[in-house]
Parts: C-alpha cells; structure tokens; sequence
C-alpha cells in the first residue's frame, strides 16, 4: 500500500491505512524531495489524536534516518508549524487529521519556507515514495554514526509565534472584549485562550480538555451549536469556533448566529479596503465561496480572484498577484502579509480587532457587509469516471445558469479525493437553489447511468 496526496496533505485510518511504516518511509521520501538536506533541520508538531505521538515518532524516524535534525514542537496548531518553518527557512511536518473524526490521522508537509507543497513536490514525493516502499537503493548512501539525525524537543519556539500573533495588532489590544471560545479539543487547547488573553480580551473557553478521542467530538467549527449557546449565555460579544489543528475558524455573533468564512472575509476585506491595506483592491476566494461575498465586493470596487478547492491554491494566487488577503468559506483564512497558511487564531485575532475598532455588535458590522444567499450542495457517488459525467452534462449546466441569471450560480466539479460528483447551485431563494440541485443531481445521475458509472 501507498500513500497519495489530497487537497491537504495524505490522510487515512490511523494504524490501519496510515501505518507507522508507510510514515516513516513518508519521512524519509519527504527528507530527500524537499531539500531538508541541505537546511539538515526539520520542524514537526501534531494535535491531539491518541495517534499523534505513534505517527511523530514514525515520520520522526524517517526523517532522522536520512540525516535530518528533527525539532519537536509537541501539540501545536498547524501553523504553528508553518510559521516556525517560514521564519527559519526549514521544511516542517504536521501530524493531524483537522477536522476528521480522532480515529483517521494524517500528514501535511511544508516546503523549506512554510508554504504547502505545489502540486510538482506532491508528484515528486510520491515517486521517490514509491522507491522507497518497493526497496530500491537511495542514490546516495545512508548517513551513520555521527550523521543520523537527531531528534529533540524544541517548545521555545512556539512562544515566537504567539509573539508574532500579539504583534500583528501594532500594539492594539481587544480590552473589554467578552468572547467565548471552542477548542474542538484540539491543538488550539493550549495557546488560543493564553493568546486572547494576553491582549486584554475577557474569554471563556470550552471544549479545551483533550483526552485523544474527544477531538472534534460534537465541538469546534463542525459541530458550533455548544459555542453559539454559550455566547448567548454569557452576553459575549462573539465566538470562535477553532477545528482541530486550529488552522481554520468561523465566528459567531453576539446573537449567536454563525458566520462562515466568506462573511469573515468580506469584512475583513472592507475594512483593508477603507484603511488602504488591500493591495490592488483584491480578494482571493475559491469557487465555493457564496455569491453574495462576490456581489459585496462588486459594490465596493473589490476585485475577486477565484481559485479551485483548496488553501493552498489561495495562497499560491496570493503569491502570484500580490494580494495580501484571501480563504475559503470554511474558515481557512490567509493574511500573506502576516503568514504562509490560514491561522485560525490568527483570523480570530484579525476578527476582533476589527470589532474594537468598529464600535458596532459583530452582528450589525455582518449584517451590512454581505447577504449570503441560499446554497444548496449534494453530492452523487459514481462507480467510474466522475469528470466524464460532468463533461457530459454541460448543457444542463448551462441552461441552468442562464435560467439563475446574475443573481444566482451553478458549479457541478468532480471530487479531487472521492469517486462523486458535487452539484452546488446558489440562487435567491432556497426554493429555487434546491428545484436548481434536483434537475441537476437528476443529470448527473442519467449520464452516470448511461455510461455505465452509476455507484453500486
């Protein structure tokens, strides 16, 4: 068995589909492809999972075996690790499944400079895997005695990324400012509340005591209800909701009403907007971010850049126009200027200060920024060739969109890690997008069935 890359790394059932084996070779391929050689030093951290510590210490191993210094950051948020590799100009690891149940677990990787790994390094990495499981020799050979590497605690630098956090503020700090916060009990347990705390703001914290199975367990940005009662409860002034490795967020309002990403975003990029800081009056969003941030910043003279499912496609069209902001709707915001990948805390803390400096309940500075239409998703499992069933109903597709008009919008995209089509489709009214779906998902299901591909 190999391993294979999705839109965030390689993921899998812990010790069954991701085993300690495939790990270490993952190390060792990872060591070779990604010029730690020549740095001799990579950094790791991990959440929670019971299988976290199993999983370091494999791909800990496979990294030392090729004569890599390993730095052990310990439960750290994911870009933690990013931040640590961006500052150091190290390649860096993190073990962690995000937002999957506690039973899967997986491995991100950061090139030397803490960006994800494009596509090219992806393809790479998984050849030099591939000679790696099947037993080939390395081209060089390998280090003993004094040049296997080490493998070491390194907790003093997690303190500089929390420093960095505090530090994007300019000296402005969240006083005053009541805010509850769900740790999914995750990495985020150990530094959100320390952080937000050190700036003034007044918080209470749930779902913060992991015990290697609970995390993501009905808490954090997949499961909100517990923080938006408790924001109501206590008369806070907002909450964040933090996914497991703490990479990502959504909010909710001092109503108790929950803002996903694209509502994060498109206050966060008003106000860039009026305070000069949006470079080229630019925004980065993938196809999934709703229609309604894209009408906002139509009104405003902010222009959007729209890019396929993942953060690392944000980022790399940041990179590519210079633009200082962008995300996704599920919460994964990056700010180029301050980071290399979405920070939940980070957005969090971003998020805050703008509510300070407003004056104005979250859900008033919300509520006037964009109106979310109605999204209607569902997916069609297919036996086969999911892209070939898209092609084939294009026409649908078509007539569809030009039936929505401006107002509405269709996209119908294969999976990039599952054998099912996604048939999204947003429009004025609920009714409407969902009468949109029903036509559609009918579509792809007949196509499926007429060439044979319809799932079992």
């Amino acid at each position: 068995m190999t391993l294979r890359f999705g839109t965030d790394g390689v993921r899998g059932v812990a010790n069954a589909e991701l085993t300690p084996e495939l790990v270490l070779a993952l190390g060792r391929a990872a060591a070779r492809v990604l010029d730690a050689a020549r740095v001799g030093r990579v950094v790791t951290g991990r959440d929670t999972r019971r299988s976290g510590p199993l999983l370091e210490s494999a791909l800990a191993a496979g990294f030392a075996a090729e004569g890599i210094d390993v730095d052990l950051l310990g439960v750290v948020p994911t870009p933690t690790v990013a931040w640590v590799a961006a500052t150091d100009g190290l390649p860096g690891a993190v073990i962690s499944a995000s937002h999957n149940p506690f039973a899967d677990n997986g491995v991100k990787l950061f090139g030397a400079g803490g960006a994800k790994l494009s596509d090219s390094d992806e393809e790479r990495l998984e050849a030099e895997l591939d000679r790696i499981l099947k037993g080939e020799e390395p081209e060089a050979p390998v280090p003993t005695g004094a040049k296997v590497g080490q493998i070491r605690p390194a907790e003093g630098l997690v303190s500089r990324w929390g420093d960095a956090l505090l530090g994007s503020l300019d000296g402005r700090r969240l006083d005053g400012l009541q805010v509850v916060i769900d740790c999914a009990n995750g990495a985020a347990s150990r530094h959100a509340a320390s952080l937000l705390t050190r700036l003034g703001a007044d918080v209470e914290v749930i779902h913060d005591q992991p015990d290697g199975r609970n995390i993501n367990d009905g808490c954090g940005s997949t499961h909100p209800d517990d923080l938006r009662a408790a924001v109501v409860a206590a008369g806070a002034d907002a909450g964040l909701a933090f996914d497991g490795d703490a990479d990502r967020v959504l909010a909710v309002d001092d109503t108790g009403t929950l803002l996903d990403g694209d509502q994060m975003i498109a206050m966060l990029a008003i106000d860039r907007h009026e305070r000069g800081a949006l470079a080229d009056d630019t925004v980065v969003v993938t196809v999934y971010s709703n229609i309604g941030l894209r009408l906002a910043m139509a009104e405003r003279g902010i222009g959007v850049v729209e890019t396929q499912v993942g953060d690392r496609y944000v980022l790399e069209a940041l990179e590519r126009g210079g633009w200082p902001l962008g995300g996704e709707q599920s919460g994964h915001i990056i700010f180029r200027d301050l980071a290399t990948t979405g920070d939940g805390i980070l957005t969090g803390i971003q998020l805050l200060d703008l509510l300070v400096r407003s004056g104005r309940p979250l859900s008033e500075l919300a509520a006037t920024t964009m109106t979310r239409y109605p999204q209607v998703l569902r997916n069609v499992r297919i036996a086969g060739r999911a892209g070939a069933v898209v092609s084939a109903i294009s026409e649908e597709v078509d007539r569809v969109e030009r039936e929505l008009g401006e107002r509405g919008r269709v996209l119908v995209r294969a999976s990039g890690t599952e054998p099912v089509v996604r048939v999204m489709v947003e429009a004025e009214t609920s009714a409407s997008a969902e009468a949109a779906v029903d036509e559609l998902v009918a579509a792809v299901e007949a196509a499926a069935s007429r060439s044979g591909t319809t799932a079992p």
